[in-house]
């Protein structure tokens, strides 16, 4: 009674498992290269801060020519000279700035739970509830803002992310140029 049931998910299985398989073949789509490539320069934070909806977006728009290398605030200078670099474009560095590394942090005295913060959060780094206070996922975060700019306590700002063991990591030299 049961074995008929099994032989035919079995083969059901089976079957369109092939016909999935040969629709993947039979219609592949091949990609720009340069996007794929573009898109391993940028830091992969996905934060929207650039404008677009992730890095592949912006990885298309550069590939296009319809957005400056300086598009992404997380890469900062490095991530532009790699640009550069790759593109063939002079970069200018004059309204590129680097920043450290930051993170959101909620004020708990002052946080009433409005939901507003993790609403905006395109990374879902912000844990919380109704009426309850809300916590930041240091994980998560890439810093893009959103949620200081809704919060109408001000319990959230962005902070320096504090170096522990995990986080620390040796600076490389500076470039010089003469």
């Amino acid at each position: 009674m049961i074995l008929p049931a099994i032989i035919s998910l079995t083969v059901l299985g089976v079957v369109f498992g092939l016909l999935l398989g040969l629709a993947a073949r039979y219609f592949k789509v091949e990609g720009n290269p340069l996007v794929a490539e573009i898109e391993q320069l940028l830091p992969g934070a996905q934060c929207g801060q650039c404008g677009f909806p992730g890095c592949t977006g912006a990885a298309q728009a550069l590939a296009e020519g319809n957005a400056p290398i300086t598009l992404c605030p997380p890469g900062g200078r490095a991530v532009v000279l790699a640009l550069s670099a790759k593109l063939g474009i002079e970069a200018d560095l004059a309204g590129v700035k680097d920043v450290t590394p930051m993170m959101a942090e909620v004020k708990e005295e002052i946080c009433i739970g409005c939901t507003r913060c993790f609403k905006v959060c395109p990374t879902d780094a912000i844990m919380g509830a109704a009426q309850q206070i809300h916590s930041v996922f240091r994980e998560a975060c890439t810093a893009c803002g959103k949620c200081e700019a809704v919060c109408p306590t001000e319990s959230i700002k962005l902070q320096p992310i504090p170096t522990t063991l995990q986080s620390w990591h040796w600076h490389k030299p500076q470039e010089v140029t003469a």
